[in-house]
């Protein structure tokens, strides 16, 4: 490794798999990257052509998908470049996906968080639903969240600008992260670490916690349900959506809570984790959030029989 002076007109990213699993981890990236893509946007066309879906719930489940679609094509074609040995990152496009990262994971967080509270309200309060929930009211609130991220990411964007880099630019990940590049800088203070903690509470503890509140206030709810079939399907639809709402939380929760407390993770572990945090949920959103809703299924089976089904409101 190169202990003198570097240039940092570009950085190196050296994504620590073996050469065996290069040969497979390629390909289900691939095919995890098309699935995601294809998915995400299914949704998005689907509820931009059906006026009878753009109502607050899928207002925030097409949000959701294109956040899915934007963090995945940040980070997963980085990725399969790397694995195929194009590793380098110009200087400012590394900085850019490294603020957008933090940024998307941020507004998903905050987002699943909202959406649990809008069937929170649907289930539990059902007659005082349609005045409390517009669509007014959910692009307002998504506006106030983007600007709140923006604000507390700002000394993210302002530390970055700190760093120098005296001994290497070789980053020890698979795409340009935070994390790797405070190992590698030569000016590291407690803060540029310390920051992680407050984030982590803000944009992963308090949505997470909410979350699984909203959920334990429907599933008393739905104990109320006479029928064993109404049971049963609420049950399922809370248990599919923790499924993919613990597989986003707890590996960045992980990852970023221990680093910001001074744990120090192997290469290996923080990238698995953030890695599985950032990539499986994108794909299996759409299967979670619209695939299984009867009014996208039928709306995607007329799109795709030809049909015209999307009336004029």
């Amino acid at each position: 490794m190169n202990h003198t002076l570097v240039s940092v007109s570009e950085f190196v990213l050296n994504c620590e798999i073996n050469s065996q699993q290069k040969s497979y981890t390629t390909p289900i990236l691939t095919m995890v990257y098309l699935v995601t893509l294809f998915g995400n946007f299914l949704v998005i066309v689907v509820i931009k052509m059906n006026r009878q879906l753009q109502t607050p719930m899928y207002v925030f489940i097409a949000t959701l998908a294109v956040i899915d679609l934007l963090n995945s094509t940040n980070i997963t074609p980085t990725i399969i470049a790397v694995l195929q040995d194009s590793s380098a990152v110009q200087h400012g496009l590394c900085f850019f996906q490294m603020i957008f990262v933090l940024y998307l994971e941020a507004m998903e967080s905050l987002l699943l968080a909202l959406m649990a509270c809008d069937r929170y309200v649907a289930i539990v309060y059902p007659l005082h639903y349609p005045s409390i929930i517009t669509n007014k009211t959910v692009l307002l609130i998504i506006i106030i969240l983007n600007i709140i991220i923006a604000l507390v990411h700002f000394p993210h964007m302002l530390f970055i600008t700190e760093f120098s880099f005296c001994k290497t630019n070789v980053l020890n990940y698979c795409f340009c992260d935070y994390i790797s590049m405070v190992k590698i800088a030569c000016n590291v203070e407690a803060k540029h670490l310390n920051i992680f903690v407050p984030t982590s509470i803000v944009f992963g503890a308090c949505p997470f916690a909410l979350i699984i509140l909203s959920y334990f206030r429907i599933a008393y709810a739905a104990l109320k349900i006479s029928s064993a079939d109404g049971k049963n399907k609420v049950f399922n639809i809370l248990s599919t959506h923790l499924l993919v709402v613990a597989l986003f939380n707890v590996p960045l929760l992980t990852s970023y809570g221990l680093t910001g407390f001074g744990v120090k993770l192997s290469n290996e572990a923080y990238s698995t984790m953030i890695i599985v945090g950032n990539i499986v949920p994108p794909m299996l959103n759409p299967i979670i959030y619209s695939f299984r809703n009867r009014k996208i299924k039928s709306s995607i089976h007329k799109l795709f029989k030809g049909t015209k089904t999307f009336p004029e409101m």
